[in-house]
């Protein structure tokens, strides 16, 4: 198997914040494998199970999908004016080969209203699947910084 290089990686990540950040929440689906995972650990756990640690957010593909429905929805209270984001992504490292684990560094400015500017940063894991030459992800997990998540408000967009 040829061994896959960081910059075809940063390439995908780069991608995939750009679709998050302008809202084209359908093409992101699209980089998703049918068994993907979307997690948001607690701080103090991050390393836990979801079946026994309480998650930010804890997906599987039914509601990544369900959680995608909602934030398109116009009248969804949370994402009505909808957040704009900014992504930079950083310290894109390949952990492992087989399975393709990769972490890269993160950090989002979000604005929405007339709220302050809130800045999450963190890291993230994914596991990638190769399917037709293209990346797919398999799972994606946003480790947040914050010792305290209430300042950050409501994580109501993909993080």
């Amino acid at each position: 198997m040829k061994e896959i290089g960081r910059a075809q990686v940063e390439d995908f990540l780069y991608h995939e914040a750009a679709l998050l950040d302008a809202w084209r929440l359908d093409e992101w689906l699209e980089l998703l494998t049918e068994e993907a995972t979307y997690r948001v650990p607690s701080n103090d756990r991050p390393d836990s199970d979801p079946k026994s640690a309480l998650f930010t957010i804890a997906d599987d593909i039914r509601r990544i999908r369900a959680r995608v429905t909602r934030l398109k929805d116009p009248h969804a209270h949370a994402e009505s004016p909808r957040s704009r984001t900014r992504r930079l992504i950083s310290n894109v490292r390949i952990v492992e080969q087989n399975p393709l684990l990769v972490e890269a560094n993160f950090v989002i400015y979000r604005f929405r209203g007339n709220e302050d500017v809130r800045q999450y940063v963190g890291r993230y894991r994914f596991t990638l699947e190769t399917r037709d030459g293209r990346f797919r992800i398999k799972s994606r997990e946003a480790f947040l910084d914050a010792m305290e998540l209430a300042s950050l408000g409501t994580v109501s967009f993909i993080l």
